[in-house]
């Protein structure tokens, strides 16, 4: 019987998952099984992109027969040759043996070394941004060489603004029934998993994953559809945040992982009290794993996630003990960077594990070792505390802490400047080591009058929020009435990770916190510095304590009502379109009908603030 799901008037998810496969690739556990995606599109021509593996090839070509309904097969497009995805593309050709396969010149000469019949006849070579019309939908390829294969290409339809991105965007797991992301809680049932698929399949990739990224903030997007996992049609920003992380090798938390390796106990305890010493000295989030227990598919994937390292191995014949080592090797393998890493050896006569363990870290690019390296002889003797002491006081020192707020005795607080808060619009200011950013927010409130206590919501796919969460301290710049469209434009419709904001800006100043606020547009600013935080799911609630408030003018303040009537684009002064406007931001959506999930790709917001556009 065909399993499809229906995504689109004209677009079928026909792939199928594999829950008994114990190992992808052979290596990697995925105790959750692994989806495989194929879509069929039914347009003028009818267009497959990709196949599947082996495993699930009856229910897959039952599945494009059913959504064929007796038409023909024009196209299949090979976005990726892996053979999870093609290993039945001999067999499809078969059955529609009319077939044309489009791929680019690499793909041709794979599908010759896997398969023995006659691709010349029936390819349509593409090379980058090269277009293929299949009646009202138009795919657009772009290369996305070495993510992961030489050949890989991601294939956008313009039409939709679909982008099917080959092996990127993908995760372990199978599917549950529930095709898309915003079906499931992903960031519990799959964000491990996918950032698991990532790290060990693509990790090692992250310049060309940088590459294929850049690409894609070119296109317009309003849904991804990978070969492996959940399709993403809500929250693309928040997944993709995670991508710019993965492949810049930026760590995701300030954590500590502690990996270990011990034979009869000696070594493990020694772990045991590190972290212990780390816990006494602040240090909340802490992982340990034990390399012959852990496959360490899973601990790289740790690696990627946190910002600080520890190593502790065993020494045995004289070197690292042999699953530590396939742990540094794989490690160096991937190319892992930008982490702070601390080493611990152990052995009974000639303990040599650091060194050589230290030897193969100082092939990663931008990684501290610190010089804190704790020997033991067998067990860990109370002498050896202070040393063990020594390294965890090195680690904590290492780690990112909020920046304290000086409050001065010129940084005064007046209580005028809290008049200015309302349901409005604010520039909501950072600054992390000599990066500035800030950002339009719409949320701020005072808590309370003593002591003064205010709170600001953030959306968590914004630059900003990831730099207040890692110092800690903030500026909230209230935005008055005489605050031009161009201002809001600024600060909101661009991000801080692709420009600098502050760049071209004259007339700033800096608070006492020495973060920027704008003097100008605003009637007051106040200074902030953290002391909570609240999961809000796509935004968090930070609670702060004020260091510094000002009044700067009489001006009113910028209330959602002022800016509807009288900053944001009137919809007549618009390019004349059919579709919806946003009323925040002005962008247009081109389209009769406008989905009732869609996000507003600049400022953030749902449907509901959406107007249709006059005829």
């Amino acid at each position: 019987m065909y399993c499809v799901k229906k995504m689109t008037d004209d677009l079928y998810w026909v792939g199928g998952s594999d829950r008994r496969l114990a190992l992808f690739e052979n290596v990697y556990p995925i105790p959750n099984g692994v989806s495989y995606n194929a879509y069929l599109l039914m347009d003028e021509k009818t267009v497959l992109l990709d196949t599947v593996d082996r495993s699930i090839a009856d229910l897959f070509f039952e599945n494009v027969a059913h959504v064929l309904g007796g038409r023909p097969l024009d196209y299949v497009i090979v976005n990726h040759m892996e053979p999870d995805h093609c290993a039945v593309l001999q067999d499809l050709v078969l059955r529609y043996p009319e077939v044309k396969i489009v791929c680019n010149a690499k793909t041709v000469t794979m599908i010759r070394n896997f398969f023995t019949f006659d691709i010349d006849s029936r390819a349509v070579v593409v090379k980058e941004m090269d277009t293929l019309t299949t009646g009202r939908h138009t795919f657009a390829f772009v290369m996305a060489p070495m993510v992961h294969w030489p050949e890989a290409i991601v294939s956008d339809d313009a039409t939709t603004e679909t982008l099917f991105s080959a092996d990127a965007f993908g995760t372990f797991g199978a599917l549950n029934g529930n095709l898309y992301a915003d079906e499931v809680n992903f960031k519990t049932e799959y964000l491990a998993d996918a950032r698991r698929y990532y790290t060990n399949i693509v990790g090692k990739y992250g310049t060309q994953v940088q590459a294929l990224l850049k690409k894609a903030a070119g296109l317009e997007i309003e849904m991804i559809c990978p070969l492996h996992g959940p399709v993403w049609r809500k929250d693309i920003a928040w997944f993709l945040d995670k991508y710019i992380h993965w492949a810049t090798y930026t760590p995701e938390d300030d954590a500590v992982v502690i990996a270990y390796a011990s034979v009869y106990g000696g070594t493990e305890n020694a772990a045991n009290v590190l972290a212990a010493k780390l816990s006494d000295l602040g240090v909340r989030n802490v992982q340990m794993y034990d390399v012959s227990v852990t496959h360490p598919s899973y601990i790289l994937s740790e690696c990627f996630r946190a910002s600080h390292l520890v190593f502790i191995s065993t020494t045995y014949n004289a070197g690292m003990f042999v699953t530590m080592e396939n742990l540094v090797h794989d490690i160096v393998h991937h190319n892992l960077q930008n982490r702070t890493i601390a080493l611990m050896e152990n052995g009974s006569w000639a303990p040599t594990a650091a060194g050589l363990m230290r030897a193969e870290f100082q092939k990663l690019k931008n990684c501290t070792i610190l010089d804190e390296t704790v020997t033991i002889k067998s067990t860990l003797k109370e002498s050896q505390l202070a040393d063990v002491e020594t390294m965890a006081q090195a680690i904590f020192d290492s780690m990112p802490k909020p920046v304290p707020a000086e409050h001065k005795a010129d940084a005064p607080v007046e209580k005028n400047a809290f008049f200015s808060f309302s349901y409005g619009l604010f520039v909501l200011t950072a600054r992390d080591g000599k990066k500035d950013n800030g950002c339009i927010i719409n949320t701020a409130a005072q808590l309370t009058d003593t002591p003064k206590r205010i709170s600001i919501a953030v959306n968590k796919a914004n630059f900003t929020h990831d730099m207040i969460r890692k110092t800690g301290v903030f500026n909230l710049s209230m935005l008055s009435t005489d605050a031009p469209f161009g201002l809001f434009q600024h600060y909101g419709f661009q991000s801080g990770r692709d420009v600098d904001k502050f760049a071209d800006v004259k007339g700033m100043a800096r608070a006492t916190n020495g973060v920027y606020y704008l003097p100008y547009s605003t009637n007051a600013f106040v200074s902030g510095k953290v002391t909570q935080e609240i999961d809000l799911g796509t935004h968090t609630l930070f609670i702060a304590d004020v260091t510094e408030a000002r009044v700067l003018s009489n001006a009113p303040s910028m209330t959602y009502s002022f800016y509807f009537a009288n900053v944001k684009p009137k919809p007549s002064a618009l390019k004349k379109q059919t579709g919806w406007v946003c009323k925040i931001c002005g962008y247009v959506y081109e389209g009769e009908t406008l989905p009732a999930d869609f996000i507003c790709p600049l400022c953030k917001h749902g449907a509901e603030d959406f107007e249709k556009l006059p005829d």
